[in-house]
């Protein structure tokens, strides 16, 4: 990247921390997107000042066609040109945002994929438990799946979160927002066996507040969560990703007859409709409940199907 793109994006990313007060993953986001950006705009050799509507719809379709992105990723590239010219505006590069007159894609609804019965068991059967770094590892699985957890909410939570008699997790969710979870007799046992077998080990003399911890007694990152579950699963043959135990929790909830209110409470969603997503994902539930419970209408369409 040449200096002076280096030079904009530095002040485009000190502007999204201070004056639109995004968060710092939305900022890493947006800052990623408009440095691809920019070094479109340098191969094709357009100038921030004189390109229009038509330039930026051709390098989202270059996006789509190079990098592979759905909807829902052009669609967080869009916001970020937006944001992007809106910067140009009040750094009077631009006298206009033209990213605002391009529709955002609409976005398909995405289901989220669960494991099934017996999945969870075979993927964590995988983790040897011998190794504090293992038992570590079994644990934090454990809480995130008993608890339903986003990766940051896992990471995120300190000694003093665990309330291990009463089953209790505090945990920070999206925008700062605090909220108590349960978790079952299982992620019980496991969090009484790391914390004294694994965690002191992986701290050796050195302090932390953090509950799960690296090797080293740093607290452990996303990252690495993420690096050791792409591991897990490969060795269970599933394809899998960590949030899957997340929607995991919220279908075997359902499954076994918790109403969507109370899951919307243990997930933190802080909208309904976001919780409504995990309703469609039991079809074959359904149908054998449908097989089970109206018998004489199987055998009618059986009857109808012969004929």
């Amino acid at each position: 990247m040449e200096q002076n793109d280096s030079g904009l994006l530095a002040r485009y990313c000190a502007r999204l921390l201070a004056l639109e007060r995004r968060r710092p993953r939305t900022a890493e986001t947006y800052r990623f997107e408009i440095r691809r950006f920019l070094e479109w705009t340098r191969r094709e050799r357009l100038a921030l000042e004189t390109l229009d509507a038509a330039a930026l719809g051709r390098y989202l379709a270059f996006r789509r066609g190079a990098d592979g992105i759905d909807s829902r990723s052009a669609a967080k590239a869009l916001s970020a040109l937006r944001s992007f010219f809106r910067f140009l505006e009040d750094e009077r590069i631009r006298t206009d945002n033209c990213a605002s007159l391009l529709e955002a894609p609409r976005r398909g609804i995405r289901y989220p994929r669960a494991l099934q019965p017996g999945e969870v068991e075979r993927l964590f059967a995988g983790i040897d438990t011998a190794s504090p770094l293992g038992l570590r590892n079994r644990t934090l699985y454990e809480v995130i799946y008993s608890c339903g957890l986003r990766i940051s909410e896992a990471v995120g939570i300190n000694l003093g979160d665990l309330f291990l008699k009463e089953r209790t997790l505090k945990v920070t969710g999206k925008g700062g927002k605090e909220r108590l979870v349960l978790f079952g007799p299982e992620a019980a046992s496991w969090l009484g066996r790391y914390l004294s077998e694994a965690r002191p080990s992986l701290l050796k003399a050195l302090r932390s507040k953090a509950l799960f911890v690296t090797r080293g007694g740093r607290r452990i990152g996303r990252k690495g969560v993420w690096k050791n579950y792409r591991g897990l699963a490969l060795r269970a043959g599933l394809s899998t990703k960590v949030h899957t135990l997340r929607h995991t929790f919220a279908t075997d909830l359902l499954r076994g007859g918790a109403d969507l209110r109370s899951v919307q409470e243990l997930l933190g969603h802080a909208n309904l409709a976001t919780t409504q997503i995990y309703t469609h994902v039991d079809q074959d539930l359904l149908r054998e409940s449908h097989r089970q419970f109206l018998p004489r209408l199987s055998e009618w369409r059986e009857g109808v199907d012969r004929e």
